[in-house]
């Protein structure tokens, strides 16, 4: 049986994560997240050792393992998605025109125009 608390931890950081994903990337918002939960897997598995097996730890672990694969298939995902996207350009500002660099006209070689 998984305690309040750490349900409470893992609910707090999925929510951070989906609200870091709206204002930044989802990549940056999943690796936070990650940190977060492997700082709390790391607290419950030093929290297992001095009492040795018991259910509540081992449970609170496996909950955090499922937890961290989850976000690693979102960050997995969020990677595979942006993969060959280009990235969106920045808006004008008023009063900007849009200006498209030219490229090299077309050459003759060496033949005037008109002949």
């Amino acid at each position: 049986m998984i305690s309040d608390e750490v349900m409470d931890a893992i609910a707090c950081i999925e929510l951070h994560r989906q609200e870091m994903a709206k204002e930044a990337s989802v990549a940056a918002a999943c690796n936070e997240a990650l940190r977060k939960l492997h700082e709390l897997l790391e607290r419950e598995r030093e929290a297992l050792q001095p009492h040795g097996p018991g259910a509540r730890h081992e449970a609170h672990i496996e909950a955090l393992a499922a937890e961290i694969e989850r976000v690693k298939r979102l960050a997995g995902a969020a990677a595979k998605a942006t993969q060959g996207r280009p990235k969106p350009r920045k808006p004008l500002g008023p009063g900007q025109q849009h200006h498209m660099p030219r490229g090299k006209q077309r050459r003759t070689m060496g033949r005037g125009r008109g002949r």
